[in-house]
């Protein structure tokens, strides 16, 4: 068994932490909003880790479980400044009264100054690669070089006018359509080279997360979009000390899959069968109405069954599975996303059962707090000097990042416990392992 590499030194979170949101839609209001509202003690922030979750330190016997959020040095919710890039020229409120997900005097009335004065840049945007999008509020040239030097220096003047210590960036946008990555994604020179040519294998998400990682800003991807999942940004981060996550948050449908593909192999029970459809009416589900935008949501929502079942080792069970996903547009739901799956399973000597799960969630609410606890983990991690993939935030992804050669860990208990070792690592205490030895010397 190899040692554990010794715990970093975590530099305190001193100061004021800018939070540059690619995208001010429904996401990323809805997450201002409630972190606010928070902050005011107007609401409680369910749904986020970093503020109501604990974390057990010893033995059971123990007894102690502290939040996470004084067990680890996290930014405080006081020392976050908000910025944003978005296509349509919205302030915050006027964004989120539009994207109707909070009740107008309830969540947005008491907070409309400070939404208000959240005014969004300029978008690098180029509707090729966005079809169903059509903003005026986006830089003035679409050349990919132009667009990379203004987003460098949007995100420095933003951390100068804010007098931000540190800044994180996450991507809330769109999904863009599928590209693969190629030779242009394989070294700096080729990358660059590809910039300067207008390649379009280069995507708005790249530039935005190249830029991030020149200016020493971790970069936390929630779309399926390639952006900083390529092997020269990979290296890259590693190069600058910067730490890179992604992709496509995890919030309704994949979240519950899940859950209930590990419970199938746990038992060692068959499927033959996943059939999986959503709609949702919001500006997300407008963009998917495009197939080619909608490949690259397929592709990162179908890679999670053949992961965790691992059809390579148990054919009998999984070898044969037909799994379909799909994904329809239907304006009057807006993002109050409906998720249905039929599943087809079976069990001893074959006989076959069913399950069926309608997830009436809200798409936005689910992401939120997951993005607050991504920009948390993230400068967390900077300030730990974790440069690079942060795979131990894979809890909150679809299609969760890796080194190359490792297959990603879906199983959401397993990202779990891999997350809070992780802590349990940075902070010097022992990694729980469950073995129920530890207890036989109780009576």
């Amino acid at each position: 068994m190899t040692d554990r590499p010794p715990s970093p030194t975590v530099a305190p979170a001193d100061g004021k932490l800018g939070v540059l949101c690619v995208g001010l839609g429904a996401v990323t209001t809805t997450l201002i909003a409630g972190v606010e509202l928070a902050k005011r003690g107007d609401e409680v922030p369910v749904g986020a880790l970093t503020q109501m979750g604990t974390i057990r330190l010893g033995k059971r016997t123990d007894d102690n479980v502290p939040r996470i959020q004084d067990f680890v040095p996290l930014a405080s919710l006081d020392q976050i400044v908000w910025g944003a890039w978005d296509p349509f020229p919205d302030d915050a409120y006027t964004a989120a009264s539009r994207a109707g997900v909070l009740d107008q005097g309830r969540h947005l009335e008491g907070i409309g100054d400070v939404l208000r004065a959240i005014r969004p840049m300029p978008a690098a945007f180029d509707g090729n690669y966005v079809k169903r999008l059509d903003g005026t509020n986006v830089m003035p040239s679409t050349s990919k070089r132009a667009m990379l030097d203004q987003i460098r220096a949007d995100i420095n003047r933003f951390k100068d006018e804010n007098l931000c210590d540190r800044v994180v960036m996450i991507w809330c946008g769109s999904t863009e359509i599928y590209i693969e990555a190629g030779p242009t994604h394989q070294d700096l020179e080729s990358f660059e080279a590809a910039i300067d040519a207008e390649d379009p294998t280069i995507a708005p998400s790249m530039l935005y997360a190249y830029a991030a990682l020149q200016e020493g800003v971790p970069f936390a991807n929630g779309a399926p979009n390639l952006a900083v999942d390529t092997p020269v940004l990979r290296k890259f981060a590693d190069q600058q000390g910067v730490p890179i996550s992604g992709k496509d948050f995890k919030t309704g449908q994949t979240l519950l899959k899940t859950v209930l593909a590990p419970m199938l192999k746990a038992r060692m029970l068959g499927l033959s069968g996943w059939y999986s459809t959503n709609i949702l009416g919001n500006r997300d589900g407008e963009v998917l109405d495009d197939p080619e935008n909608f490949k690259t949501k397929e592709v990162s929502k179908l890679g999670v069954l053949e992961d965790i079942l691992r059809p390579d080792l148990f054919p009998d069970l999984y070898g044969d599975v037909y799994h379909k996903v799909r994904i329809n547009y239907y304006p009057p739901r807006g993002d109050n996303k409906e998720g249905w799956d039929n599943i087809d399973l079976f069990g001893w000597m074959g006989y076959p059962m069913q399950m069926k799960v309608d997830f009436l969630c809200r798409d936005s609410i689910l992401a939120a707090p997951l993005a607050l606890d991504l920009v948390l983990f993230m400068d967390l991690a900077q300030r730990a000097g974790m440069s690079g993939i942060q795979e131990w935030l894979s809890f909150y992804y679809k299609s969760p990042q890796t080194k190359p050669g490792l297959y990603p860990e879906h199983d959401l208990f397993i990202q779990q416990t891999k997350l809070k070792n992780t802590l349990r690592w940075m902070m010097g205490e022992t990694p729980l392992t469950h073995v129920g030895q530890d207890y036989d010397d109780l009576e």
